[in-house]
């Protein structure tokens, strides 16, 4: 709380501010040991591929690999490109809540927050890039050779979102699926989920 909150997640922010300002309180008061993991951008099997109401990985992956099999010539991503974004696969993410969940109680309870510290963490991958190196890296999973505009009459959220993982890596846990790798597993489960909705319309 040393700063001001970037006006487009301000509701969200506060929504978690309030979440782990409850666990700390409830660690003081009753002795609790609650953590909050707090995951950076997740993407991967199971998400939600829908054309407007999805996150920036699956929406990318759905807009590249339905202008290649429709034959358009360019895909429009919103914004400049030039925002910064890190990305952690999400199984990535539920194996390190189960590593913290596996610390020793002495490691444990050392994060769980003292009159100084939250009890938070932070989850994340440790690098991040630009949307312009992630559309250009969308494209080649999807198999889209055509070009890339950018409409920079869209916002684009906060400048940078990149999580400290000192602490967590430092436990010695680290991700162990690299963009490239999780958007492949990502774009064929994409594909699945496409066939089984179609599949089931048609019936």
């Amino acid at each position: 709380m040393t700063g001001a909150l970037e006006p487009t997640n301000r509701p969200y922010a506060i929504a978690k501010i309030a979440g782990i300002e409850m666990c700390w309180a409830y660690n003081r008061q009753y002795g609790t040991r609650f953590l909050a993991a707090m995951p950076t951008n997740l993407y991967g099997v199971g998400d939600n591929y829908h054309p407007t109401q999805s996150h920036v990985i699956p929406a990318l992956l759905r807009r590249f690999h339905e202008a290649k099999a429709s034959g358009e010539s360019s895909v429009t991503v919103w914004g400049t490109g030039e925002v910064r974004r890190e990305f952690l696969f999400n199984a990535d993410a539920a194996e390190a809540c189960v590593f913290l969940m596996n610390l020793p109680d002495a490691k444990f309870s050392a994060m769980t927050g003292d009159n100084d510290l939250p009890p938070l963490i932070n989850v994340g991958f440790g690098v991040d890039m630009s949307i312009k190196e992630l559309a250009k890296l969308v494209s080649e999973v999807t198999g889209f050779e055509g070009q890339i505009v950018y409409d920079h009459r869209k916002l684009e959220g906060t400048p940078v979102k990149l999580l400290d993982t000192s602490r967590l890596f430092e436990l010695g846990w680290r991700p162990s699926t690299d963009l490239r790798a999780g958007l492949q597993i990502a774009y064929q489960d994409f594909l699945s989920s496409t066939r089984a909705v179609v599949g089931h319309e048609a019936t």
